[in-house]
């Protein structure tokens, strides 16, 4: 994005990735060095989350209403073996993220966290009781209290109801809507790096470094599964439903990620 302000014009030259990192950098050197100045910091880090738990969820709303309501009626939208190939495919990201979690245990220290004596589900039943009133929940308080579930089938009901008897425009008013909501989420996500030096210099002070090896050895799990899944099971998948191939496709997907 062109920018006549210098100072922009420069940050926008250097990747969101390299400049997440000169803040995880910072935070490290700025927690250990001012851990009064880390904890004070942890302010930008409380902002920059709160602005992506606030967003997310009306972004949610907006995309799946959108979407829905935009499908037109005889298109092939394929959304079968969509589905089948996200269920296997998360069923097996799953499956790797637990065996890594035992075959690599990570213990974290966290900051002090409130009350947290949550009774658990007594049984299935209660899961599933839970589960349903969690559909039928108030939509505005669904958005408030980031219920996906809630928000999900309410942009699917009102999505469906929009595709049938809104009109050309309205439909057209929430596909705007989506792409600016989409536009809000990515100003949020390019301050990342305020967000992360905030983060990382209030652990620090916190907590000590004992807390960042803690994360960095969750850290290398997590990339290890990601990469374990993109270079390992997302090859095997493509390879059983167009036997070919599949690391041409792979890393296709993964350079435009």
């Amino acid at each position: 994005m062109a920018s006549g302000n210098p100072i922009l014009s420069a940050l926008n030259r250097v990747s969101l990735v390299a400049q997440i990192a000169i803040g995880l950098v910072l935070g490290i050197l700025v927690g250990a060095v001012s851990p009064q100045v880390g904890i004070s910091a942890g302010l930008l880090g409380s902002l920059f989350v709160g602005a992506l738990k606030a967003i997310a969820p009306i972004l949610v709303f907006v995309l799946v209403t959108a979407a829905i309501a935009q499908h037109q009626k005889g298109n092939q939208a394929h959304i079968k073996p969509v589905l089948i190939l996200y269920i296997f495919g998360t069923f097996a990201a799953a499956v790797v993220a637990v065996l890594a979690s035992m075959a690599f245990p990570t213990t974290l220290i966290l900051r002090a966290a409130g009350d947290v004596s949550v009774a658990p589900p007594s049984g299935i039943v209660e899961v599933l009781k839970t589960l349903l009133m969690n559909l039928v929940a108030n939509p505005i308080n669904a958005l408030a209290n980031a219920n996906y579930i809630g928000i999900l089938a309410w942009a699917l009901i009102l999505g469906a109801a929009l595709r049938h008897h809104g009109s050309d425009t309205t439909r057209q008013v929430a596909a705007d809507l989506a792409d600016t909501v989409s536009t809000v989420v990515k100003w949020i996500i390019r301050f990342a790096p305020l967000g992360i030096f905030g983060l990382v210099s209030s652990t620090i002070a916190e907590t000590g470094f004992e807390a960042l090896a803690g994360y960095m050895q969750l850290l290398a799990v997590l990339l290890g599964c990601m990469l374990f899944i993109a270079l390992v099971v997302n090859p095997l998948i493509v390879w059983t439903q167009i036997r070919r191939k599949p690391f041409p496709l792979v890393f296709t997907c993964l350079r435009e990620s």
